[in-house]
């Protein structure tokens, strides 16, 4: 199981990591004291279980748990905290477990030991991508069918690229041609774009190149 710990005072983040690199259940662990990093990871690394803080200045932990689950559904949130009064909102994002700082190495590992016995294991999706003739895209022998037709254009690109880093303005003269690359072209790139991963989530196919993609100018 791999954990990421997010808290803004790092002595706090260096001593939840200690403690998770004592447990049977964890085989990787990383350390972040700001939220925007640990994004940053999660966008292109699997997360079981990320273990936050809540009260914390660049964005509170319940925020980070929401984007958390949206880069990775099958994480599990552990909230560790000081305070007492964010239960009640923490659960609107379905965390495994709120506890209280500090927190014994016993009380880690039982938590621990809950998420691994209640994360169900994943069945992989079987992906067939037809190249020859028109592109087409199946799921476990379903067609997969993409609203936006750009989007499909834009995955057909990405395949033919077969994993080489492209930029966004590379993208944007595929699909347009004959347009200028200004700020409002900029934006319905981006439509395209999240539009292409939300389809890709919808069928279960990992999107962790997308983050990359949307990054670069």
């Amino acid at each position: 199981m791999k954990a990421i710990c997010v808290d803004d005072v790092r002595l706090a983040v260096e001593y939840t990591v200690n403690q998770c690199k004592q447990l049977e259940q964890i085989d990787e662990v990383r350390g972040f004291i700001r939220a925007s990093d640990a994004l940053k990871w999660a966008e292109t690394h699997a997360v079981d279980l990320a273990i936050l803080d809540i009260n914390m200045p660049d964005m509170n932990g319940i925020q980070l748990a929401a984007e958390i689950k949206r880069l990775c559904p099958q994480a599990a949130i552990l909230f560790l905290t000081a305070y007492r009064e964010y239960a009640l909102d923490a659960y609107s994002v379905h965390p495994a477990g709120y506890l209280l700082k500090p927190v014994s190495l016993e009380t880690l590992a039982r938590e621990a030991a809950y998420v691994f016995t209640e994360k169900k294991p994943v069945q992989p999706v079987r992906i067939q991508i037809q190249t020859f003739g028109n592109f087409d895209v199946f799921v476990d022998g379903r067609p997969v069918h993409f609203k936006l037709t750009k989007s499909k254009e834009l995955l057909a690109y990405l395949v033919d690229k077969q994993g080489s880093g492209v930029t966004r303005r590379e993208i944007f003269s595929v699909l347009w041609e004959d347009k200028d690359y200004d700020r409002k072209m900029q934006k319905q790139l981006d439509v395209y774009i999240r539009s292409l991963r939300d389809t890709l989530l919808e069928y279960g196919i990992p999107v962790s190149w997308k983050s990359r993609a949307e990054r670069f100018e």
